[in-house]
């Protein structure tokens, strides 16, 4: 009998966990950079990064893991960015990506956000290696 009511236990741990590890956060996935770097040509349109990276329409975004957010040199940010007091963690930009109007409202950023986790994740494991 204690058997059987162990493995029902087990049963019921494994069926209310299984949303949890299915629904897991980007910054949890394992990304691929190359994904990421494909992806990010969605981004391009309006930032730039690599050796002669630029503020264009957005911040350039070489060594975005780890900066405060606002303080690209040479980029004219919100003021709702500004004094979000944001640090690019790689969560920060996970729910930065899932939804940029969320995390810093009235931000400048004319860009809804990313759905799809893994892409996120992919992104993020890009970013990562940006410097």
């Amino acid at each position: 009998m204690k058997n059987r009511q162990f493995l029902l236990l087990c049963a019921a741990t494994v069926a209310l966990l299984a949303p949890v590890v299915h629904a897991a956060p980007a910054a949890a996935r394992i990304g691929n950079p190359k994904a990421g770097e494909a992806a990010f040509l969605k981004c391009a349109s309006c930032h730039q990064v690599g050796k002669y990276a630029q503020p264009a329409y957005g911040p350039q975004l070489n060594a975005i893991v780890g900066r405060k957010a606002g303080t690209s040199a040479g980029y004219k940010y919100s003021e709702a960015m500004k004094r979000s007091g944001l640090v690019w963690t790689e969560a920060n930009l996970a729910a930065f990506l899932r939804a940029p109007h969320d995390v810093v409202p009235g931000t400048s950023m004319r860009f809804w956000g990313i759905s799809d986790e893994q892409q996120v994740a992919d992104l993020l494991a890009y970013m990562r290696g940006l410097r």
